[in-house]
């Protein structure tokens, strides 16, 4: 399959690219596109076939259940049979935003979207490029990231383009997202309101809306069995091909840990890779390969540069990846939880 690229601005978006993409979504192809967190990998959400065919491209586990994208409230009511009242002025005040919210699915929406589940995860992003691809295609389009299963999600075309080339029909290329990391996830009914999945809009916002919000146990242990109602909650995600490792705990004592546990490594004769805060980095080595991230207090921008410092160092090739954990207010608890599956786990504490 030849695989097209075609370009436009993500603020004002061209129509003939629109138009074009939503022919290849109605003729059941698969078109990745920009959202303002992370690029997806878009099918008809009600056509089973070209859902099916996100599965096969991503050798996505079918158990791990793919998240319906609209661009207005009617289209809610399409894919849901009903919405709990809890919600509506979350709706109302966050969408189009970085938020998911998982409700009962209707009989419209194939049961593969959800992985047999009868609910369903919906959100309206806010990026005029994938809210005018859903106006033009005038249905809700589902739309997982726009990566091989496991892999760091992509943040730019060119991510896109290395997992995707020939699997897929088409990429809009629109540049780099606006926020880097994957929407937050909530299942909200009327008894009880839990994240499923942190992301940009953190627990503080939502809990002026749902003071009974909890986090899902499986986020902090990364121990999840069954059926998951949202992406990211059981699999090992946003993964470099090399072994990684996060160092949490006090900064001081973080960034001690790092540089001790990097020359430990090279003295054994590895090849070592770090992620790391701009303060870190000063600290570190030249025989060190070096990923920097953002000032440790500029959490936004730590998220924005996390996937595709993940990315970087797979080009580089270290046998070790030493990542540097962040505080988990706001949004580094998305952060924390993307560096804790990326290394499987795999945490030093300092």
């Amino acid at each position: 399959m030849l695989t097209r690229i075609l370009k436009t601005d993500k603020h004002n978006p061209s129509r003939r690219v629109l138009e074009e993409a939503a022919s290849v979504l109605k003729s059941g192809g698969l078109v990745a596109f920009p959202t303002e967190t992370v690029y997806g990998l878009g099918a008809d959400a009600f056509n089973e076939e070209a859902v099916l065919k996100i599965f096969k491209a991503k050798k996505r586990p079918p158990d791990n259940p793919v998240i319906v994208h609209i661009s207005n409230v009617d289209m809610l009511k399409e894919v849901s049979t009903s919405v709990p009242k809890r919600v509506e002025r979350l709706i109302e005040d966050l969408w189009p935003g970085p938020l998911t919210i998982v409700v009962p699915r209707s009989q419209k929406v194939p049961a593969v979207v959800s992985a047999g589940l009868e609910t369903v995860a919906v959100r309206m992003p806010a990026h005029n490029v994938a809210l005018g691809l859903i106006k033009h295609f005038g249905s809700p389009i589902a739309a997982p990231s726009a990566n091989l299963s496991g892999r760091p999600s992509p943040t730019n075309a060119r991510d896109v383009y290395e997992d995707l080339n020939g699997v897929i029909d088409m990429i809009i290329d629109a540049g780099e997202t606006f926020i880097g990391v994957e929407s937050t996830v909530i299942h909200v009914t009327e008894s009880k309101s839990v994240i499923l999945r942190p992301g940009p809009i953190p627990i503080e916002t939502l809990r002026k809306y749902l003071s009974d919000i909890e986090v899902h146990p499986s986020i902090l242990t990364g121990n999840f069995q069954g059926t998951p109602a949202s992406p990211g909650m059981k699999y090992r995600h946003y993964a470099p091909k090399a072994e990684m490792v996060v160092v949490e705990g006090v900064y001081d004592r973080v960034s001690e840990k790092i540089v001790e546990t990097a020359l430990e490594y090279l003295k054994s004769g590895l090849k070592v890779g770090c992620i790391v805060s701009e303060e870190t980095a000063r600290k570190l080595p030249s025989s060190v390969m070096i990923e920097v991230l953002a000032p440790r207090n500029r959490l936004d921008l730590v998220a924005k540069r996390l996937f595709s410092a993940l990315r970087n160092m797979d080009r580089r090739n270290p046998d070790i990846i030493i990542a540097e954990g962040f505080p988990e207010e706001g949004i580094g608890m998305a952060i924390q939880n993307r560096l804790r599956k990326a290394a499987g786990y795999r945490i030093l504490k300092a």
